[in-house]
């Protein structure tokens, strides 16, 4: 490993750059794969947040981490809305093993979901106002998700699937309050 006492780690944003998605190319040898699901979540995301997460590429221009921001960056209406052009950064390694164990450690620390927290933005989102199917696509998940998250018995799940308007939202609010 090399010396990382006086390294600057700010050095890859501090360059970053907007380039042709083009001309990067994935790499050979991610272990990382997502669900055409998770690929569609991933596009709402950026199309509701931006691209907030540049692309790390090698200075051959491969990718270290971000083909799936890569892939969907090819895909209408974000090929168009982005002019084809990509947010990266590029490090330089000194060796190829810390390209692979970069592409590695980036996925890997991205963590998981807990269940009490997502129970909790579940009912929030509902008592909010927002309907099953806005929650669905906003944050990529099923209705049985939904509703397992949500603890509402299912017959008054079912209603507020059934139901229009207010009253949807008035009930979603009364169960998760009451």
């Amino acid at each position: 490993m090399s010396n990382t006492k006086n390294k600057d780690l700010f050095a890859p944003l501090k360059n970053l750059q907007f380039i042709d998605r083009d001309l990067v190319k994935p790499n050979d040898y991610n272990p990382n794969k997502v669900l055409e699901k998770n690929l569609k979540l991933l596009m709402e995301s950026i199309l509701n947040n931006g691209f907030c997460f540049p692309i790390v590429i090698r200075p051959d221009y491969t990718i270290i981490d971000g083909f799936h921001r890569w892939c969907v960056s090819g895909r209408e209406p974000l090929k168009t809305m982005l002019g084809n052009k990509i947010p990266v950064v590029i490090v330089a390694h000194e060796n190829a093993t810390d390209d692979m164990a970069g592409t590695v450690t980036f996925n890997r620390a991205r963590g998981t979901h807990l269940l009490e927290p997502m129970e909790n933005i579940v009912k929030k989102l509902l008592a909010e106002g927002l309907t099953v199917d806005e929650i669905s696509k906003k944050i990529g998940m099923s209705r049985e998700e939904i509703f397992r998250l949500s603890k509402i018995d299912r017959e008054t799940f079912l209603k507020m699937l059934t139901s229009r308007g207010e009253q949807t939202f008035s009930e979603a609010r009364r169960v998760i309050r009451g």
